[in-house]
Order: C-alpha cells, then structure tokens, then sequence
C-alpha cells in the first residue's frame, strides 16, 4: 500500500468502476441523453468507486497488488 504501482492500479480500478457503474445505471431505462438521471447515475458511480477504494485498501495486507491475489508490475524507472 506504500508503493506507487499499488496506488496506480487501485486509481484505475476506481476508473474502471466508476464507468462500469455509470454505463450499468445509465443503460437501465434511459431513452435519451436528455432524459438520463445524470444526478442519480453519477451518485452511484461515484460510490461504487468509493468502494473499490476501500476494497483496494482493506485487502493491501496480500501481495503489492490491490487485490489478495494480484501482484503489481513495477514501473519502470
């Protein structure tokens, strides 16, 4: 967790959530792009990368990676 290579995949974890959820919530029942609940479906978005957050934080007693069974690959210096 002191690494910037966990900090990096776990920032891109977040990413990846954050677009996941907000395609999921958007996708269900919106006929349009004026009629999206931009609020709502950002809301959620933004919550669930909260939660990959903690989850990245809560399993860094595993490898280097954000995750209990991943490892991060070293950035080059």
């Amino acid at each position: 967790m002191t690494t910037s290579a966990f900090w990096l995949a776990t920032f891109e974890r977040m990413t990846r959530t954050f677009a996941q959820a907000l395609l999921g919530v958007l996708g269900a029942g919106a006929t349009g792009v004026l009629d999206a609940p931009w609020t709502g479906a950002l809301s959620a978005a933004a919550l669930a990368a909260v939660l990959a957050l903690l989850t990245a934080i809560a399993t860094s007693a595993g490898p280097e990676g954000p995750g209990l069974t991943e490892t991060v690959r070293k950035a080059p210096e």
